[in-house]
């Protein structure tokens, strides 16, 4: 008896102290919600470009690599590899430029001057017209990620390959959700949100590098975990670095690229 009396005591005065508490907070409103700072800071968008594949000019925060005719921001390396390109430069860019958009010339494979750590990157690109080859040999190139980790490019219409090899790929790492590929000819887009991976004092990776990308609008891969280098044989490799290039390779297939800028994050 005298234990439930005790229990009964112990609720009663946890119910009235609950009543108490409720009674002490502030009466609420929509405002008490409300959270005006920090304000973000404004940003105007690229206009509006009917008849273009992306639809938008760059963004005012935006860096400009390539405008459709000044491809000064680039030059050419000896290869599309780290080992290879180790922030050497052979030249400047090599590859011409016609109709707003530079097509990659063979032998010479591009990096940008300028290097980046994370970033929102645009980028237009078309495969030939004229369908020549199949599978790896039709349309090939890539866009390397701070030099390392490639995002493939390739004829992905109606053109079959190895599903981690295929365009909207981090090649051979990452298959794409889906295949949103526009016909050979056509210019197709790529937005991409990259965080570069961190790494310990002794150069081992701490956090892998991230990245989403939508091909033609289509999400294709959603904030994947990049496992370390771009190998064509074996397995990625980590290598401890900081700030990297974006590369434009050069696969012996004339691809085009136009529109192409860059915001730092």
């Amino acid at each position: 008896m005298k234990k439930s009396t005790l229990a009964l005591a112990l609720v009663l005065g946890l119910t009235q102290l609950a009543i108490a508490q409720e009674k002490e907070k502030p009466k609420q409103n929509p405002e008490s919600s409300e959270i005006w700072e920090p304000v973000p800071r404004v940003v105007t968008p690229g206009e509006l470009s009917p008849g273009t594949a992306s639809g938008t000019t760059a963004p005012s925060d935006a860096i400009v690599l390539f405008d459709g005719k000044d491809g000064s921001k680039w030059v050419s390396v000896k290869g599309y590899s780290p080992d290879a390109w180790g922030g050497v430069t052979e030249g400047s860019n090599p590859w011409p430029v016609r109709d707003g958009a530079m097509f990659s010339a063979k032998g010479a494979s591009l990096r940008t001057k300028q290097e980046f750590q994370d970033f929102q990157l645009h980028i237009e690109f078309r495969t030939p017209d004229k369908v020549e080859g199949n599978g790896q040999g039709r349309g090939n190139s890539g866009i390397f990620l701070q030099g390392r980790y490639e995002l493939q490019v390739l004829d992905g219409y109606n053109n079959p390959t190895y599903s981690n090899g295929m365009v909207g790929s981090i090649y051979k790492q990452a298959i794409p959700l889906v295949n949103p590929s526009r016909k050979p000819g056509e210019w197709q887009t790529y937005d991409i949100i990259y965080f570069a991976p961190k790494f310990n004092k002794d150069g081992m990776m701490a956090e892998m590098g991230k990245v989403t990308v939508l091909l033609n609008g289509v999400l294709v891969l959603n904030n994947f975990n990049i496992k370390g280098t771009t190998e064509y044989i074996g397995y990625p490799k980590v290598q401890a670095h900081g700030k990297g290039p974006l590369l434009l390779q050069d696969h012996g297939n004339p691809v085009g690229f136009r529109n192409i800028w860059i915001r730092e994050l």
